[in-house]
Order: C-alpha cells, then structure tokens, then sequence
C-alpha cells in the first residue's frame, strides 16, 4: 500500500463529520431529500448505518429503535418494503438482512419466510425479478444470492441456473449488463462478480479482459467513472474497486488518486460526501465514499467485505462463526 500511504498527507477523512451529518440527517424528517428519499429508506438506512459500522461508531445509534422500525416494514409474503406502508422488494429485502446483520439480530427473522421469499422471485431461466411485476435484472440475481448466502439458504434457489444466466450477461469486452446484450456497466459488473465470488464461480470472469476495462474507467482527476466517456463519481470506488479486488486486479489503478478525490469530495465544515468535489453531499456517496477509502485500507476505518458490501468482522460472524 505504499502507493496510497503518501497520499493521506494530501487530505485526511473528516470521520466524526460524517459521523454527525448521519445522525443529523434521520432527524431532519420533514427536510426536502427525506421527502423524496421516503420510499427507500430502507436503503438510506442500511447506507447510513454502515457508514457508522465501518467508522467505529454503530454504538451511536438506538438498535432497538432502528429494529422495531425495520420490522414494521415487512409484508407477509417474507419481503421487505423501503418504508412502513410500501411494496416489498428483493432490493429492500437484501438490505433490511444487511441492517440485522451488522446488528447481530438476525435471530428475530423468520428465516424460512424471508428466504422463501427471496427464493420465489428466481425465474425458470435462473435470472431473478425484482419483485412480483417481473422486473428482470443482474442486480436482483447479486441481491438474491447475497440475502441467501447471509442467511445460509442458498439452497433454496437452483445456483447453477442462476450462474448460467450471470454468464449469459457477460459481453465481449469482459464485462457485464443487466440483461443478455445489454451494455457494460460497472455496477452491473460489480453485481456480476459479486454474485459468482458468492458462489464460488470466478472461473467464469476473464479477469484480465475485465480488469483492463475496470482499471480504464479511472479519470485524469483519480476518479472512476462507470462506463466510457463518463464524469467520475464518488460512488463509481465501491462498484469497480469492489469488482477489481474480487478479480485480483486492483494493483492496475493508482490507489493514491483515487484517495485524494474521495477526500476531495467531502464537505469539510457539514460532513457528508458527494459525487464529485464541490458538489451537494448526500447518504449515497457518503457510504460508498468511506466504502471506498475501506477497500483502499485507509487508516482508522474498518475492512469492508468486497462481495457482502458488510464490515468484514461482520461477515466473519454469520458467515465463518468467527
């Protein structure tokens, strides 16, 4: 990590900023970004509580409180809205099982109804929908395997067909769309290799054709970008980092740049990260931000799993029994 280490001089993470604009951002219920954010809460949720995880400070907020609300979410199909009083959705499933996760409480789960109900949005060509209107994508088959892999009922789903379509997804220049045909995309990658690192499959990716196209999405600025000819984007670390480190090549991109723009994207004064510097900040990319600096070992926060998009001593727990 030598190529990083030199870079903390240029900047340093405003931890305890972030840290504060989380917690300030729940209160501000009435405020403009939770109005529109409402129906994804859920998301925010898990964005904002993992930040908090990874810099050492989940102990700030209430876990009984965070619990109650997450369970008033669940429908009685097993899945899980974004809010109270919303459509369930694999989406918010997989992160209301990631909240519970970082918890410890997946004990309070009907596993059996969650999984089922995860396992039921699997398609007789092995893709997943989304939710019961039959929305088909690669995202739902990485959150689908995840959500399985976290509650150990991977054996509920037929693995090799769902392998089979991840495959069928991968295009001629290594990478992945969310559907056959469909264009290469990093996040889409990173929902790809996630999915086959989770089933033990990477000997499906070419990691060298695919590495070449990750590692060219990093800009002049040190930023990533998610497909050719695009702005970087704070959040654009999480989805190639992620994928360039489950192949085994993140040692093509200049770790140190990448640093430098993540902390050039925060708000100094506020807390919170943007997409670019400058920028409005938002929960979003301040999670992926410090996911980022995570995958780049920055000093004082802790290591992310690259595949769970969990702190790794979380996965070690539910995973591992560690």
């Amino acid at each position: 990590m030598s190529s990083t280490s030199s870079s903390f001089q240029m900047g340093e993470l405003v931890a305890d900023r972030h840290v504060r604009y989380i917690l300030m951002a729940e209160k501000k219920k009435e405020s403009f970004e939770s109005v529109v954010m409402d129906h994804l809460r859920m998301n925010g949720a898990y964005w904002g509580l993992t930040t908090l995880a990874l810099l050492d400070k989940l102990g700030s907020v209430s876990v009984d409180e965070v619990v109650s609300w997450l369970m008033t979410c669940q429908h009685e199909s097993g899945g899980f809205a974004g809010n109270t009083g919303h459509d369930p959705h694999v989406l918010y499933t997989l992160s209301a099982v990631q909240i519970l996760a970082l918890f410890d409480k997946l004990d309070i789960l009907d596993v059996g109804k969650v999984s089922s109900y995860v396992a039921g949005l699997q398609n007789e060509d092995g893709s997943f929908s989304g939710d019961m209107w039959g929305e088909v994508d690669t995202r739902f088959s990485y959150i689908s395997i995840c959500c399985l892999s976290i509650l150990k009922c991977l054996d509920k789903i037929n693995v090799k067909k769902a392998v089979d379509y991840i495959v069928s997804c991968k295009n001629l220049d290594g990478g992945f769309g969310c559907t056959p045909g469909a264009e290469s995309h990093a996040g889409q990658i990173f929902c790809c290799v996630g999915a086959l690192a989770i089933t033990g499959s990477l000997h499906h990716v070419d990691k060298d054709l695919l590495g070449w196209w990750l590692c060219e999405r990093q800009v002049k600025s040190g930023g990533l970008n998610g497909r050719p000819e695009k702005l970087p984007d704070v959040c654009y670390s999480w989805w190639v980092l992620s994928s360039l480190i489950m192949i085994d090549r993140v040692h093509w991109i200049d770790k140190a740049k990448l640093v430098k723009f993540i902390l050039d994207c925060q708000d100094l004064e506020n807390g919170g990260i943007s997409d670019r510097p400058d920028d409005a900040v938002d929960i979003f990319h301040t999670y992926f931000g410090v996911a980022g600096l995570s995958l780049l070992e920055y000093p004082g926060v802790k290591a992310i799993d690259p595949a769970y998009a969990l702190p790794v001593d979380v996965i070690n727990r539910i995973i591992l029994n560690k």
